[in-house]
């Protein structure tokens, strides 16, 4: 017998509802954090999410190095070019991924399914790094056949950031409906 799926439950976390639009309408890139680990069972959700994200034939080509050692986070700051905030969070996870044709995508909506899911917690997170990451592999022991993606560090915002206050183009720019150049309203 065929099962129904029914679309998710609205969770309440402190009287805050959180929908899907919200988190993806308010997620800024977080740089700072505050000195407090990400609860282990948020850790295991943000993680699970990466995990349950679609993937293309359902090949997912992703393998999540969660790191939470001082020590190594340190280390993963200097080799972050890009990020070296990445010393500073609690948290990050290191994405690694096979050399597919479709892994950089499979697994960038991975990342951004464990962005959204930890903003709905109340935890930020940025991107950091893009391929080519080859000194992170051998820090943590990653297989030569997997490439480094990125990494994602994780953590309560060190100062107050604003939800939703984005400077993007207008919908009238971006959007188009039919054909290109046909205003989507």
């Amino acid at each position: 017998m065929r099962q129904e799926v029914q679309p998710p439950v609205r969770r309440s976390k402190g009287g805050l509802e959180v929908e899907t639009f919200d988190a993806v309408r308010t997620v800024l890139a977080v740089r700072s954090y505050q000195d407090k680990p990400v609860p282990s069972d948020l850790v295991r959700r943000i993680v699970e999410a990466g995990r349950l994200t679609a993937s293309s034939m359902n090949g997912q080509p992703w393998h999540f190095i969660v790191v939470e050692a001082r020590e190594t986070l340190r280390r993963l700051g200097t080799l972050a070019r890009s990020g070296p905030y990445v010393a500073q969070a609690p948290l990050a996870i290191v994405v690694a991924i096979e050399k597919t044709r479709f892994a950089v995508s499979d697994a960038s909506r991975a990342v951004q399914s464990m962005i959204l899911t930890a903003w709905s917690e109340g935890v930020g997170s940025n991107w950091v790094g893009f391929l080519g990451m080859t000194e992170v592999k051998g820090l943590l022991g990653i297989p030569e056949d997997l490439d480094v993606l990125a990494i994602i560090p994780f953590g309560y915002p060190g100062r107050a950031v604003g939800r939703g206050k984005k400077q993007r183009r207008p919908l009238a720019e971006v959007a188009h409906r039919e054909r290109f150049g046909q205003p989507f309203q």
